[in-house]
């Protein structure tokens, strides 16, 4: 089910005026300090541990973010951590994980959605570590990501996730299926070493594999982020007619962050016009979403739109696509 919040700034004004037309008072409630912390996602790692990520809170002066299993809270990082390993479970077990976001009065946001993860099945007599991934390659995907892949490694009984490592730190978990990685929230224009670990459902880790370097791109200030490794690619739109109303249809690829992008901004003729969010797991391949556009034929629209990097960041946007109303 997706829930969307939609967002009336000047750029839409026109197109919506009508709907918004005698509407003499505004009495919706102010918005809080701080909101909860979108795009929460929660991977078993193992038998024993989760995985689980989150993007920045968007408003409030945070200084850190709890993790709650269930009720109890079970971590508790700075403001700059937005992932953590939740360790200790139980093999083949469920369990529900939140996030709030917690102020320097002391107060805390609403709870994140929360998002179900079974850990995986334990072999109690596995002992023997994975391979080390081999091949490791880096390149930088604008002033704020890398892409690192590697070839994948080998276990006796599965790999079930890769740990990404920069100079000795943890900053990244990925599916054991996977052999590539976008790590964000990265500094412009600096350098970085990275090496990955396998790891298998009994939590044994591999070795490093040899490290590779990468420099971030630089950046002006206030300048957009470009790369294309964090853009939605395969971007379609067209219009449909209902009831007299017009509504735009938009489909697209999500970028591959390693986890779930659950949140997106749409931009018509070159200004924001919607925010695109999914209230629950954001869909898995082709993402699509329709909305209404108005009632005029003919009108042309410029479309392009972008996704929400873990780190809370915007990502580059896909290509424009253009519209007409009617036709």
């Amino acid at each position: 089910m997706r829930r969307t919040q939609l967002l009336v700034p000047a750029a839409l004004a026109a197109v919506l005026g009508a709907a918004l037309t005698g509407c003499a008072t505004d009495t919706r409630a102010a918005e809080p300090d701080l909101v909860a912390p979108r795009g929460l996602t929660a991977q078993a790692s193992s038998a024993t541990s989760v995985h689980v990520m989150w993007n920045k809170a968007a408003t409030g002066d945070v200084t850190a973010y709890e993790i709650y299993r269930g009720r109890t809270r079970v971590r508790t990082v700075p403001a700059d951590r937005l992932m953590v390993d939740v360790t200790g479970l139980k093999p083949a077990a469920t369990y529900t994980f939140t996030v709030r976001a917690k102020g320097d009065d002391g107060t805390a946001s609403p709870p994140s959605r929360a998002v179900t993860v079974t850990t995986r099945s334990h072999t109690a007599t596995d002992h023997e570590p994975p391979t080390a991934p081999t091949r490791l390659r880096a390149r930088a995907s604008g002033p704020r990501a890398a892409t690192v892949s590697w070839r994948a490694a080998t276990d006796n009984e599965e790999v079930t996730s890769y740990d990404i490592y920069q100079r000795g730190s943890k900053i990244h978990t990925v599916d054991g299926d996977s052999t590539t990685a976008l790590v964000t929230g990265l500094r412009p224009g600096t350098d970085y070493t990275f090496t990955v670990k396998a790891r298998d459902a009994a939590d044994n880790s591999s070795r490093a594999g040899d490290p590779v370097g990468v420099t971030t791109a630089e950046r002006p200030d206030g300048a957009e982020d470009t790369s294309k490794d964090t853009a939605p690619t395969g971007f379609r739109v067209t219009t449909h007619t209902d009831d007299g109303a017009h509504h735009l249809d938009l489909s697209w690829t999500p970028p591959d962050t390693g986890g779930d992008v659950s949140e997106y901004q749409i931009h018509l003729n070159g200004r924001p016009a919607t925010t695109l969010m999914w209230g629950a797991k954001a869909p898995e391949g082709r993402a699509e979403h329709s909305f209404f556009i108005g009632r005029e034929d003919g009108r042309t629209y410029r479309v392009k739109l972008r996704a929400k990097l873990p780190d809370g960041n915007w990502g580059a946007f896909s290509e424009e696509r253009t519209v007409t109303t009617g036709q």
